[in-house]
């Protein structure tokens, strides 16, 4: 979807994100910036429908408008001198990992790109990727196209291969960013994973975002979304992310009741 937002587009780098608010009865609910064009004051965002907020996103046709947009928010891009990243997205979180790659291999990295998809038919960005990256590789859980498997798979054959590796950027479902964590850690790679928990404001006052990163807490909306890997309290994450389960399925039905 390509927003029209001039401010933000102005200022906007590879790892902001928006706060997005659909009608006025809406919850506000983050989204990373996954393109822009400056000239067009346009930004691009890519989301997959899973809640209620999402589902009346998804409801809007060329020309409508969104209640309310926030941002650039977060901590954008800030690797410098990485000769040779690796950049991992998994489903939807190729959205957030295409900038990144594109803004690494701008600043003159070597990038290659791993995506994971469940199925070939939820490909997205697919050519884009591959128009700023050195090398890609694709794969799918069900062996529905390319290689079957999973991202780690790919993962552990390149870091052999390739001794070179100074950065893994890993984006998409917690359990798949803690399992390239598990990977990476043997070698000693620096490896970032940028987080997307439940969020209110986006600007740090609520707290909602906060996530255990090593002995401390941080908050997601401005300290992040980027951390490191290795020191992400996961199994927390994964719980804090699941709190609100059962409130979502009854927003779904609602949503879903009211367009019938």
């Amino acid at each position: 979807m390509e927003i029209e937002s001039p401010r933000i587009a102005a200022k906007a780098e590879a790892g902001h994100f928006v706060m997005i608010r659909v009608d006025e009865h809406g919850e506000r609910f983050p989204l990373t910036i996954a393109d822009t064009d400056k000239t067009a004051g346009t930004i691009r965002i890519i989301f997959q429908v899973v809640g209620g907020s999402t589902i009346k996103l998804n409801r809007l046709h060329a020309g409508d408008e969104v209640r309310d947009i926030v941002g650039p928010l977060g901590m954008p891009l800030h690797h410098e001198n990485v000769h040779h990243a690796i950049v991992i997205g998994g489903g939807v979180g190729c959205a957030i990992a295409y900038p990144h790659a594109k803004a690494l291999k701008q600043m003159g990295s070597k990038v290659s790109f791993i995506a994971g998809f469940r199925n070939k038919d939820l490909f997205i960005l697919k050519q884009e990727i591959e128009n700023v990256c050195d090398n890609v590789y694709f794969t799918t859980d069900d062996g529905s196209a390319y290689r079957k498997g999973f991202v780690t798979d790919v993962l552990k054959e390149l870091l052999e291969k390739d001794k070179d590796v100074d950065l893994v950027i890993a984006i998409g479902p917690v359990v798949m960013m803690r399992a390239v964590s598990n990977v990476t850690q043997p070698y000693g790679i620096k490896t970032v994973v940028s987080l997307n928990p439940i969020m209110i404001d986006g600007t740090g006052m609520c707290g909602g975002c906060r996530v255990k990163v090593g002995n401390e807490y941080k908050f997601a909306c401005v300290d992040g979304p980027e951390f490191d890997g290795h020191q992400v309290d996961f199994n927390e994450l994964i719980l804090r992310n699941s709190a609100y389960a059962q409130q979502e399925k009854h927003t779904c039905k609602l949503i879903e009741e009211d367009k019938a």
